[in-house]
């Protein structure tokens, strides 16, 4: 196969980036997307030009690190039926001598690095707020020392898939962390362990989410389109509900 791309480069976050064209020859249609942007830094770096920087880590769809926009879609769109995540999305998926655009994740609180590498450590920053439990340091517990009723502990394992890859962000037009928010927010309020900061713990996770930037949730439902684990948009309704309740406890808790 051959590939044209026409990939944004940009040297660090001060410069200014620009689109520019490739053509990829050899691809493979078994290759992933990844494989084939290793194919093309191995010419560039045969040519003594500058590879194109991209983030990655397990290539199995687990980590997320792989996100950047392909055609205007957050991850790509494939052959799959469900959303996938880019190291998961295959080279068959495209024709032979295809146009792709490759753009890395467009949100202001996401800043570009350098080239498709976005500064995604606001999701850290909300994750410290509150996305946690607190619990005495010592022996464990037995696992079936709390009971958890199998209803609300499916959805908490459903929330829990959510890999903080940050599509929902690139694909928001307001450019809101919601999704992701809502996912971390129900996966610890639907559980035994979580109850004790459930409301304080949506009050600061929020807080943090409007410092960092994010824009608000205005229900479009493109973050939930585009999510690689399937998160569902009744996430954000959860996580509403449990503002209210935060809202008009007199404790904080």
């Amino acid at each position: 196969m051959i590939i044209n791309l026409r990939v944004w480069r940009q040297a660090n976050a001060q410069s200014a980036g620009k689109m520019v064209s490739y053509r990829v020859e050899g691809v493979s249609e078994d290759m992933s997307f990844l494989e084939m942007l290793d194919l093309l830094n191995e010419d560039l770096t045969v040519k003594g030009e500058e590879p194109i920087a991209f983030d990655h880590d397990c290539r199995e769809g687990i980590c997320g690190m792989c996100g950047v926009v392909i055609n205007g879609t957050a991850h790509g769109r494939g052959n799959s039926p469900v959303p996938t995540t880019t190291c998961q999305l295959h080279m068959r998926s495209f024709a032979d001598g295809a146009t792709i655009d490759v753009e890395p994740w467009r949100a202001g609180s996401f800043p570009v690095i350098k080239d498709l590498v976005v500064d995604r450590t606001a999701f850290d920053r909300i994750i410290q707020a509150g996305g946690f439990i607190s619990i005495n340091a010592g022996s464990a517990p037995e696992a079936h020392s709390v009971p958890a009723p199998k209803i609300q502990a499916d959805r908490a394992f459903d929330a829990a898939t959510c890999i903080g890859c940050g599509a929902c962000v690139a694909a928001c037009p307001n450019g809101s962390g919601m999704l992701f928010t809502a996912a971390k927010i129900t996966h610890l309020a639907m559980l035994p362990q979580g109850q004790p900061e459930r409301y304080s713990r949506v009050k600061t996770m929020l807080a943090q989410h409007d410092a960092d930037g994010f824009g608000g949730c205005t229900n479009i439902g493109e973050c939930a389109a585009v999510c690689p684990k399937q998160i569902p948009l009744d996430t954000i309704s959860a996580l509403n509900r449990d503002l209210m309740k935060a809202l008009f406890k007199k404790d904080g808790k």
